[in-house]
C-alpha cells in the first residue's frame, strides 16, 4: 500500500508529537487530520496558545480538532474516512469506539521500551531511576494504557548529562524514525505484534507539582536524578531563605565537605555544594525564584554568606 494511499490520522500535542507529525507530513503519507488538545492559556498575561500539533496542523492547511473530552466527542473521525490513527503524547485516554473506527487499525509510540514504563511520563522516570537506556515502542492501541501488542521497538541510550530536554529530543527523533520504517509496514499487515509479559511491566505515573520539591531523604544519586528528571521544566527546587530555590544541574562530589544534611557547605568559585545523608552534591545550574537562571559561580558571586546555610 503506498503511504500516499494510506488515510492517517494523527492524535498528538506537544512539540515532541508536532516533530514526529511534520516528519510524517514532510515523507509524504497521508495526513487527512489531526486531533489535539485544546488550546490553553499560557504565560503570566495568559495568552491563548494553540497546541504545537495544531500550529503544524494549520501550517500544512490540515484539519484539526480540538474535542474536550475525547470520550465524548469524537464522530468527526468517521467523516475523516481514516486507515490508521496514529497517537503519540496526546494526553486524554482513547476511547475503544473510536479505535476501532479505522479501515486498518490504531497504533501509538510510546517513550520508553514496553512494558516498562507504561504510563504518562516514561522519559522522566527513566531519568529518575538512573537508566541508562530507553528508547521507543511502536505498538497496538487498546484502552488499557499502553497494554496493547508491540509492533517495533528501537534504543536510545542515556548520556549522564542527559536531562528531561534533552532525552525528549533523543525520543522524537527515534519516534519519528521508528513510524516512518514501521507504518508502511503495518499498513500492509506485515507486522504481527509480540504481547507484553504482564509480570515485567512497571509503571511512570504523571509528574505532579508536589514532586518539584526535592527531598533530602534523597542519597546524592537519586538527588541528582531527581533533578535531571525534572529538568529544565518544570525544575526541583528546594528552600533558601524560605525561596524556591530550582536546581538544574547538579552532579555528585567529589569533595568530601561535612555538614548537616542540606547544609551549603562550600559556596565559592570552586563549587557550590550541599551535604546529602551520604555525601555531597555539587549544583551547577540553578535559579532563585523571580531571578534568571545562572551557573554557580555567578550564583555565589551575587549571593554572599552562603556557606553554612540550610537548605530546606
Amino acid at each position: 500500500m503506498d503511504k500516499e494511499n494510506i488515510r492517517i490520522v494523527f492524535m498528538g500535542t506537544s512539540e515532541i508529537s508536532s516533530y514526529v507529525l511534520e516528519k510524517l507530513i514532510s515523507n509524504k503519507f497521508n495526513i487527512v487530520g489531526v486531533v489535539s488538545q485544546p488550546d490553553k492559556e499560557v504565560g503570566r498575561k495568559k495568552i491563548i496558545t494553540p497546541t504545537p500539533c495544531k500550529l503544524i496542523a494549520n501550517k500544512y492547511g490540515i484539519p484539526c480538532f480540538q474535542p474536550i473530552r475525547i470520550k465524548k466527542e469524537f464522530e468527526f473521525i468517521k467523516d475523516l474516512n481514516c486507515d490508521i490513527i496514529v497517537t503519540f503524547a496526546y494526553g486524554q485516554i482513547i476511547p475503544q469506539e473510536l479505535l476501532d473506527m479505522p479501515s486498518i487499525g490504531s497504533i501509538n509510540l510510546h517513550g520508553s521500551i514496553l512494558p516498562k514504563y507504561r504510563g504518562a511520563a516514561p522519559v522522566q522516570w527513566a531519568l529518575i531511576n538512573g537508566e541508562i537506556k530507553t528508547g521507543v515502542t511502536l505498538m497496538e492501541m487498546t484502552y488499557k494504557m499502553d497494554a496493547g501488542r508491540m509492533y517495533a521497538k528501537k534504543y536510545v541510550d542515556i548520556s549522564v548529562e542527559d536531562n528531561a530536554t534533552t532525552l525528549f529530543e533523543k525520543i522524537k527523533k527515534c519516534a519519528s524514525d521508528v513510524i516512518l520504517e514501521y507504518l508502511p509496514l503495518y499498513a500492509d499487515g506485515k507486522l504481527k505484534g509480540e504481547e507484553q509479559d504482564e509480570a515485567k511491566v512497571s509503571f511512570a505515573r504523571m509528574i505532579k507539582s508536589e514532586d518539584e520539591k526535592l527531598s533530602l531523604d534523597y542519597n546524592s544519586s537519586t538527588f541528582v536524578n531527581w533533578i535531571r528528571g525534572l529538568s529544565d521544566v518544570p525544575g526541583g527546587y528546594l528552600l533558601l531563605d524560605n525561596q524556591k530555590l530550582i536546581i538544574y544541574k547538579a552532579k555528585i562530589s567529589d569533595q568530601n565537605f561535612s555538614g548537616k544534611i542540606g547544609e551549603i557547605v562550600n559556596a565559592d568559585k570552586n563549587s557550590l555544594t550541599i551535604a546529602l545523608k551520604d555525601g555531597c552534591v555539587d549544583i551547577l545550574e540553578l535559579k532563585l525564584q523571580g531571578k534568571n537562571r545562572c551557573d554557580y559561580k555567578s550564583f555565589v558571586n551575587g549571593h554572599k554568606n552562603l556557606k553554612g546555610k540550610i537548605l530546606s
